[in-house]
């Protein structure tokens, strides 16, 4: 039995029909999901601003604890520096016992290191602090504009 024109091109039509069912649903899934993500500001649209500034409140509190955090880091980081760069001059000390060109330049390079890891540990607070700083600027402005 010879199969007709139209019977040759029915599987490759029911594979279109498939595969556009199939994203048609998937779009539609995606649509629906990105437009309903959040039904609690749909339904209550005056509460999202109280909790707004709730929220500004807690950024502001989050901020303070990363600024207090970092500044932790900061000088753990500069406290390790300086350990380490002692304990270099130390062993090389130990190493040489009559106070040789290397012994005397493991300790300059000691207090360079030493002032440097300073010197770093103050510019890296201060542009924390001053970015943490932009932050709350930036939650005061909204809840003002919020609040108006």
């Amino acid at each position: 039995m010879k199969s007709s024109y139209f019977a040759k091109g029915l599987p490759t039509v029911g594979r279109w029909v498939a595969t556009t069912l199939f994203l048609l649903s998937a779009i539609a899934f995606v649509w629906q999901g990105a437009f309903f993500a959040n039904a609690s500001a749909l339904a209550a649209p005056a509460g999202t601003l109280i909790a707004a500034a709730d929220a500004g409140s807690q950024v502001k509190g989050a901020a303070d604890d990363v600024k207090q955090g970092s500044r932790n880091v900061i000088r753990s980081a500069e406290d390790s520096v300086k350990r380490a760069a002692r304990q270099n001059a130390s062993k090389v000390d130990q190493a040489d016992d009559e106070g040789s060109f290397v012994e005397r330049k493991a300790k300059r390079d000691r207090d360079r290191i030493e002032q440097r890891a300073s010197e770093d540990a103050d510019r890296t607070e201060r542009a924390a602090e001053k970015s943490m700083n932009a932050v709350e600027r930036a939650v005061d402005n909204i809840k003002d504009a919020f609040s108006d």
